[in-house]
């Protein structure tokens, strides 16, 4: 986007904010086209603007499109065996196992496995999924298809997210932080893996998750983790990141965004209405600050977009405040002992590939790995990518034999439990 349509833009969605906030105070019908436009830009990871691309295809057609991808796509199908963890305010966390095959178990493990007199043999590696904002554990998928049956995984919902319930300290007006979602983790931790070593693997938010548990168990982390994925994810400073746009619009969105999102939250039943009228454009929206090749697939575009969409508004209100305020890097120093692998896109514009870098450098010996034409969803964009990586690391911690092969990148089998 050049830099005079980028000023466009940033001129608009300040006023779609300014807007926004007004129709707060009254007059909400008329203003909640504004808002839905401004909310999708915040659910999709972006404070504020959207190139607009010229519409030539009949708002029929998109929808019927839409239907197609929708019943044609397997993506977000996969599931394991279900289970529920409860956070220290109440909160119920779902989450889904994939258990190792037994018939795939023996020739990943090797010939022989060891076994002590009077002991039982050691429990598997478990790898444990966080998923990013305004996602769930189903943006994980071309990962969990890949290593199904090969290592046990973890794949859960973070608070308000997915199929876990409503943040019951939400409730109480108590605002989310990342050190709570660190606490959901350890209780999701303690029920779904309660022994064994552990491999850690976040994506944007899910990372963030994963050093909040560093900071507050780094005993946890000492004693029972083995190796860490941080993917497009950052360790503190996301108030300084521009969303690709100039500073002074950014500047501008900032000043008035956290007060606009907390009077949508209070009428979300308005802004949703909104936000369905303006699908067209919040698809767009999550195309740019999803992705950044130009071929992806349509169906993993329209996946993303509904797991995006499927976030009440309220609650992209309520998490927003809590990543100006995230700061971990202190907690990173927990993994300097163990593989670690550092991955995002070149073109990620909601946490830009320069935290990344930070990130790596704080761990001199971590693997970092930067994909080129890829954005902030890279584990979608680029899934051959991401799971070769991870299969490595994975080799590398001991929870896969260097002998033992992932599944094709694009498999959708669904014969585990659901």
């Amino acid at each position: 986007m050049s830099e005079s349509s980028a000023e466009v833009v940033a001129n608009a969605a300040t006023a779609a904010v300014a807007a926004s906030a007004a129709g707060a105070a009254g007059g909400w019908r008329r203003a909640t086209g504004i808002a839905g436009v401004a909310i999708g830009v915040v659910a999709a990871g972006a404070a504020a603007g959207v190139a607009l691309e010229r519409m030539t295809v009949g708002r029929g057609m998109r929808q019927k499109a839409r239907l197609a991808l929708d019943s044609a796509g397997p993506y977000g199908s996969l599931r394991g065996m279900p289970g529920k963890a409860f956070a220290d305010d109440g909160t119920e966390l779902y989450y889904e196992v994939d258990d190792l095959d037994p018939e795939a178990a023996p020739a990943a493990i090797g010939p022989r496995r060891r076994r002590l007199f009077g002991r039982k043999a050691p429990a598997p590696v478990t790898v444990v999924f966080s998923h990013g904002y305004c996602l769930s554990q189903d943006s994980w998928h071309f990962q969990r298809a890949a290593l199904r049956g090969v290592v046990r995984t973890v794949h859960w919902d973070q608070r308000s997210h997915g199929r876990s319930g409503r943040g019951v300290a939400q409730g109480r007006d108590e605002p989310v932080t990342i050190e709570q979602l660190g606490r959901d983790l350890k209780a999701v931790i303690d029920a779904a893996a309660p022994e064994g070593p552990i491999v850690l693997v976040g994506h944007s938010m899910g990372g963030m998750t994963v050093m909040a548990l560093a900071d507050q168990y780094p005993e946890l982390v000492r004693e029972r983790v083995v190796g860490v994925a941080f993917v497009g994810t950052s360790s503190g400073r996301l108030g300084e990141v521009n969303y690709g746009l100039p500073v002074a619009g950014v500047n501008a969105v900032r000043r008035v965004l956290p007060g606009v999102l907390k009077a949508m939250g209070q009428r979300a039943d308005l802004v949703e209405k909104g936000r369905r009228a303006t699908a067209d454009l919040f698809a767009g929206v999550i195309k740019r600050y999803s992705f950044a090749s130009r071929d992806v697939d349509p169906a993993v575009a329209r996946f993303a977009e509904r797991m995006i969409e499927s976030t009440p508004i309220d609650v992209v209100a309520e998490y927003y405040p809590a990543f100006n305020d995230h700061d971990k890097t202190e907690a990173l120093g927990c993994f300097a002992d163990m593989p670690v692998l550092v991955l995002a896109g070149v073109q990620d514009l909601v946490t830009p590939s320069e935290h990344s870098e930070a990130i790596a450098d704080l761990l001199p010996d971590a693997e970092l790995v930067l994909v080129p034409d890829a954005g902030h969803l890279v584990m979608l964009e680029h899934p051959e990518v991401v799971t070769d990586r991870l299969a490595d690391l994975l080799t590398r911690t001991g929870a896969v034999p260097a002998g033992a092969t992932v599944k094709g990148y694009g498999s959708t089998s669904t014969a585990q439990p659901g």
